[in-house]
């Protein structure tokens, strides 16, 4: 039975900065889509400002808007990959399990936040559903008073903090996937394996110290007392109902609910994992999106067991890839521009702009200028990969021409660009469909997170990128 509501506390500065930055948002931002469209249209006048015709740039704009299908369509996998493994049965019933382990509310919000951010490590959209649907059974244990606004942050902790240092980081991925580079990038980036991204102790190190501030803050950040707001408090009701296989109507759809097929496919699967990860380095055949896609979705249709479950879950996952699959083309016609439309002396808006970033720092202040404007940008754009498509021509140059890292360059957009997602709705959305909460709701927590998280992961990228060498891009 609910408590009685008490008068609301008062927030802290923080949280009524973070909500009254939620409102407007909520307000003034369009789509997404229209922040695409709206940097197509000033890329292109940026184009012609530097003497660039009309119709080079429309043919440039033209020539590159389908060079990220491939790219598109794996990062779309990514996230149904996940979010078919995080509803299985057997997954759930591990959230059940760790829903029984916490004694407080507390130390609750701080389990589902290291949770999460080790989770969105190894997959971005599993991280999301499951830290969600274990703060929804965590909010059902009678006696555990949980504020479900905290928790719900700490569940959104992965995709704000660590997810782009992981194996489903857009970026790292691209870069390791010669396939996936547009032709425009690939001579000014080369390819990059993953021993020179998210598996240098560097970049390690700081997945290990994000990971243990953001559940440090989680615990010591949680409301207590009166201050709680749980779930009863905010009319949410977190049970879910119970789904039943529908049943069999005619013969055809017993192959439907058999596992047979189940058991052949995963069997090919197994069988070409292990051929794969035996002839190759096991950091070079995991760095392939297909491989890693390919995976996961293999250990969904184990987990799901019968092809009918399978597929229902991937039918609810698709509605999460809208965004992804519609603009992506528009962010490889935009890195087209950049790089292919050219002035008279051949020079494009992305090498003006490489100039401009050389010119503007040292090596030594290299991430810091490149972080700062990756977080800015990343709250208008929040699309890592897409992004990362639009920065990367300019932002690669200049770290060629000033000699840093261009797999701590990678790092460096990847630690930063994160952070924006921590008080942007976008990727929230998700999440809040499956709480039944709303950024305003959420986002005065995030925003603590973000304030300690910024000059932390600033810090540490600029102090680590004199650990690391620059070579030429490799081709």
């Amino acid at each position: 039975m609910s408590q009685p509501a008490t008068s609301a506390p008062k927030a802290g500065f923080l949280a009524r900065t973070a909500i009254r930055a939620a409102n407007w948002s909520e307000r003034w931002f369009p789509n997404t889509l229209v922040f695409a469209l709206l940097v197509v249209a000033l890329v292109a006048v940026a184009a012609v400002a530097i003497g660039a015709s009309p119709m080079s740039v429309a043919s440039a704009f033209g020539g590159g808007f389908w060079d990220l299908i491939p790219f598109t369509m794996q990062m779309a996998m990514v996230a149904i990959g996940g979010y078919v493994v995080a509803t299985a049965g057997p997954i759930r019933r591990v959230i059940d399990r760790l829903a029984r382990l916490p004694r407080t509310g507390r130390g609750a919000i701080a389990m589902v936040a290291a949770l999460s951010l080790v989770s969105a490590l190894f997959n971005w959209g599993f991280s999301l559903i499951f830290s969600a649907l274990l703060v929804r059974r965590l909010a059902e244990r009678p006696g555990l008073r949980m504020d479900y606004r905290a928790a719900g942050a700490a569940a959104y902790l992965g995709l704000g903090g660590s997810w782009a240092l992981g194996l489903s980081s857009s970026a790292a991925q691209l870069q390791a996937n010669r396939a996936s580079i547009p032709s425009s990038l690939l001579p000014v980036t080369g390819v990059l394996p993953f021993r020179e991204t998210i598996f240098t102790w560097q970049s390690l190190l700081l997945a290990a110290v994000v990971v243990a501030v953001c559940v440090a803050v989680a615990f010591f950040s949680a409301p207590r007392g009166a201050l709680i707001r749980t779930a009863d408090d905010l009319g949410v009701d977190p049970r879910d109902p119970v789904e039943q296989d529908p049943p069999r109507t005619r013969p055809g759809e017993w192959l439907e609910y058999s596992p047979l097929l189940t058991i052949v496919v995963v069997a090919l699967v197994g069988g070409w994992a292990v051929r794969e990860f035996g002839a190759k380095d096991p950091i070079v055949a995991i760095s392939g999106l297909n491989t890693y896609n390919l995976l996961f979705l293999a250990l969904g249709l184990l987990l799901h067991w019968r092809p009918r479950r399978f597929l229902a879950a991937v039918a609810k996952a698709v509605p999460a890839t809208g965004g992804v699959l519609i603009q992506f083309p528009f962010y490889a016609g935009i890195a087209a521009i950049l790089t292919k439309a050219t002035d008279s002396t051949g020079h494009s808006v992305s090498h003006h702009l490489g100039a401009v970033f050389t010119g503007a720092t040292s090596a030594g202040l290299f991430p810091l200028l490149i972080g700062g404007y990756s977080i800015v940008l990343g709250f208008l754009i929040p699309s890592g990969g897409g992004k990362w498509v639009i920065e990367a021509p300019y932002v690669m140059q200049a770290a060629n021409d000033a000699h840093v890292s261009l797999g701590w360059t990678v790092q460096i957009y990847n630690a930063a660009e994160a952070l924006p997602n921590l008080i942007n709705p976008f990727w929230m959305l998700p999440l809040l469909g499956v709480l039944s909460l709303k950024a305003r709701d959420i986002v005065g927590f995030t925003f603590t997170y973000l304030v300690i998280l910024l000059p932390l992961v600033l810090g540490l990228l600029t102090l680590l990128a004199p650990t690391l060498a620059y070579h030429p891009p490799v081709h």
